[in-house]
């Protein structure tokens, strides 16, 4: 029986492989503010930008591969029974081979009907104006933006709960929700926590191993540890 490694990544670990991410520039992200860009309300007052900009990031992803970091965390599944939960829109733990994934802030590659959150559809290319579900809403990116719900945290937290270990990759701990699913470890497992530049986890009641590495560097050194105590 394998035991279940938890994974929580964020932005540091696809910036290795040339995806920029607003919290690098004051707020701009790919040079729009990102209540322009990631927010209903952006989405009300111009949807032609919107598109446009998730249209573009749709194209960059073409030419982005996955780095050590996500190729290691896949070839884990050899040892652990990995799961991936992270706050990344792209598909690179995908492409790298990684098979449980939840992503807690939508995907990129997909697109839902701007009336029904549950009507969602595989969309590798361009989302125009007229692209719209069965009942002729339009449709716009599968997105979790600023200000609304995040879906899949119910999963996610049942899937922490049940954490053997849990690590934390490419993420600053400072975006809630995702931040504090950290809280729902139990108390007794070991937290592996990757940054070149950690921060104090507040009221942390694990076992807790910092490596201040980034995030490809970083998940050699966890698999080493890892398969050195399994």
């Amino acid at each position: 029986m394998k035991k279940k490694l938890v994974v929580l990544t964020g932005a540091g670990i696809s910036a290795e492989s040339g995806i920029k991410t607003f919290r690098d520039s004051d707020g701009l992200w790919e040079g729009h503010n990102v209540m322009d860009v990631a927010t209903p309300e952006g989405w009300y007052k111009n949807p032609a930008l919107v598109l446009d900009f998730y249209n573009q990031r749709r194209q960059q992803l073409k030419n982005v591969q996955p780095n050590f970091g996500h190729q290691i965390l896949a070839e884990l599944e050899k040892d652990f029974d990995v799961y991936i939960i992270t706050q990344n829109v792209d598909d690179l733990h995908e492409r790298a081979g990684s098979t449980k994934i939840t992503h807690l802030h939508g995907e990129l590659l997909k697109v839902r009907s701007s009336k029904n959150e549950n009507y969602i559809l595989d969309w590798p290319n361009d989302l125009n104006f007229g692209d719209v579900d069965q009942q002729g809403n339009q449709l716009r990116p599968h997105i979790v933006w600023f200000g609304e719900q995040v879906p899949a945290l119910e999963e996610a937290i049942e899937i922490t709960e049940q954490a053997d270990y849990f690590a934390v990759i490419g993420t600053s701990l400072q975006v809630y929700p995702a931040a504090g699913l950290i809280d729902f470890t139990r108390k007794e497992i070991p937290i592996y926590y990757i940054d070149p530049k950690p921060i104090k986890i507040p009221n942390l009641r694990n076992p807790l191993h910092v490596i201040p590495n980034i995030a490809s560097d970083g998940v050699r050194i966890l698999k080493e540890k890892l398969l050195a105590n399994p």
